[in-house]
């Protein structure tokens, strides 16, 4: 199927699968279109609308964003959630319960406080209080429903998005209030900021004699966390997870920014959402903890999770009561699928079994289509990889030796920021370089950078696996040298219309090729084939783009000079009259 200038709505962002629906195209092809536009991604993963639109043209269409409401976060990047309703009816779309994930340092509190909350012995039957696997469970406040995301840490959290999972539209950040900020808290920190979710800070062990809350709240204003009695925009409760302290309010807290995002699904649109979890039970056979995130999951639906698929048998909620549906935000554990899924992985309801092994099939493909052409995102190529979007960020992650050399390396990296890029450091830290910084770079599309430091070998290979670079200095002035040429190489110059010639629409013509085409006098200049133009009808503006099309007599031609008749068509437009005056114009470099 080829478009011939068909114009075709796209969401914000979009599921490669999908993309090759759309089109008519296979997947595969897709992706080995998307890989010679440097942009690396399975088909389960999203791309955004500007990398969408830039491949569908080369099939012959003409992408034009979707009617979506705007985000209300202030980056402007579109959420998750928002990304797999962006295909819905606005009129079915209802309220659904916020769904959270609790980060923070080891030993700050974060299951205690999550037994606290849903009153349960939750680290009293766990290994040293530390939580060993992703669970997720559901409390009611007031009548309203919040789920809850248990994850082993940030690590997690950031792999999930690593493999296209946001997992969570809200972020508890457990800080203890007699500890303060540590190097795990700023991590967490880092990895929710990443992941542009919402961070609300539970500020716990209130109740010790030792707690320092202003300490606390000033070293989270250090983390661009500005308490919101002091201003800013994040909300710090003090609770106190052993005493069962604060957590109605925290609760509220939730429920407050969950408003504010007007988080919605429809019930009854596509069926689409998270794997959690997922293991293989000697009896049971594969159980799998699926997070619905849009439509209703029913028992007997045909899922395809990742390269795993097969027909739900049995549902269950998280207090292991067996149940016949779920709907938006409402996690249940899946028997019935074929293979364990990975963490992260999106699942879909299909039609068949029969489809559901076809989709399977072209993932096992591309995946070893990707494996073969993986390339790593290299400073150095990242000026190209962005020329393709609007997309204007740098990204970066530095690692240094000691805190000391932290400050001046940041300092000088401010320096460098410009209008038109912003430049990002979401993490910095005294260390080597490890796992959990390569997750983060992987997830974020961001550069690591070391000063003074090493690479473990166990970073190296997963950053070898992931596709990030990792580049090491031992002078601070050759680091902001080469990010400085970076992001020189990113700036757009600036550019300006010049005006090369005028026509007037003398006569309007049907043409079967072309639709309607105006009959032209050139009256200054020339107007040339390659070239913009804008038609006006006295003072209004109707029309700017691209020529469509240029004849004299019956002959194509590249140009027209002033004196000369012609025949002009317009690209996707045809609303022509007599009198219409055309001005042609080129883009130059100022």
């Amino acid at each position: 199927m080829s478009g011939n200038g068909m114009k075709i709505e796209l969401p914000a962002s979009i599921v490669v699968r999908e993309l090759a629906q759309k089109i008519e195209k296979s997947p595969i092809d897709l992706i080995k279109k998307l890989m010679t536009n440097g942009v690396m991604a399975t088909i389960n993963q999203s791309v955004d609308f500007d990398t969408a639109a830039i491949v569908v043209a080369e099939y012959g269409f003409e992408a034009i964003p979707e009617a979506l409401e705007e985000a209300p976060v202030e980056t402007g990047v579109v959420p998750l959630w928002r990304q797999m309703i962006a295909g819905e009816d606005a009129a079915l779309l209802k309220a659904r319960p916020p769904v959270v994930t609790i980060l923070g340092h080891v030993d700050h509190g974060k299951t205690s406080l999550l037994d606290a909350i849903r009153q349960t012995e939750v680290a009293a039957g766990e290994t040293g209080g530390i939580t060993q696997h992703i669970g997720a469970y559901q409390v009611e406040q007031k009548g309203r429903l919040i789920t809850f995301l248990d994850t082993p840490g940030h690590a997690a959290f950031t792999q999930m998005r690593a493999r296209g999972a946001q997992g969570a539209d809200i972020v508890v950040l457990v800080v203890a209030a007699d500890d303060g900020v540590m190097p795990q808290t700023r991590e967490a920190i880092a990895h929710a900021k990443a992941a542009r979710v919402p961070i609300i800070v539970a500020l716990n062990k209130i109740d010790k004699p030792t707690a320092n809350a202003d300490r606390v709240k000033q070293q989270l204003a250090e983390q661009e966390l500005i308490p919101d009695e002091w201003g800013g925009g994040t909300m710090v409760i003090p609770v106190s997870a052993k005493q069962k302290q604060g957590i109605d309010d925290l609760l509220e807290a939730i429920l407050l920014v969950a408003d504010t995002l007007e988080i919605k699904a429809n019930p009854a649109g596509k069926v689409i959402g998270t794997v959690i979890e997922a293991e293989l039970d000697k009896s049971r056979g594969v159980i799998a903890t699926l997070l619905v995130q849009n439509g209703t999951l029913q028992m007997g639906d045909v899922v395809v999770a990742g390269i795993a698929h097969g027909k739900l048998r049995a549902l269950s909620d998280y207090k292991g009561k067996a149940v016949k549906k779920a709907g938006p935000s409402t996690p249940v554990a899946a028997m019935g699928l074929s293979d364990v899924p990975s963490a992260g992985d999106l699942f879909e309801v299909v039609a068949s079994d029969k489809e559901a092994r076809v989709i399977v099939a072209e993932r096992i493909e591309a995946a070893k289509t990707q494996t073969q052409s993986k390339k790593k995102m290299s400073l150095e190529d990242w000026f190209s990889n962005v020329k393709s979007s609007e997309m204007k960020e740098l990204n970066l992650i530095v690692k240094a030796d000691v805190q000391g050399s932290l400050d001046p390396i940041i300092s000088e990296l401010d320096k460098l920021k410009q209008d038109e890029i912003n430049l990002k450091v979401l993490y910095a830290e005294a260390g080597n370089i490890g796992e959990n910084d390569v997750m983060l770079a992987s997830a974020s599309h961001a550069i690591l950078i070391g000063f003074n430091v090493q690479a473990d070998v166990s970073a190296r290979r997963l950053a070898e696996k992931e596709g990030v670079e990792i580049r090491l200095y031992e002078i601070i002035y050759r680091m902001t040298e080469d990010v400085e040429k970076a992001l020189k190489g990113m700036l757009e110059p600036d550019v300006k219309e010049k005006i090369i010639g005028r026509a007037q629409a003398l006569r309007v013509f049907s043409a079967s090729k072309f639709g309607k085409v105006a009959g032209c006098r050139v009256t200054e200049g020339e107007l040339r084939r390659n070239a913009k133009v804008k038609l006006y009808r006295g003072a209004d503006l109707v029309y700017e783009g691209d020529m469509g099309s240029l004849r004299h007599e019956k002959e194509d031609v590249k140009e027209i000079k002033q004196g000369y008749e012609c025949g002009v068509g317009f690209k996707g437009f045809n609303d022509i009259q007599p009198g219409d005056q055309l001005v042609c114009y080129v883009l130059e470099e100022a």
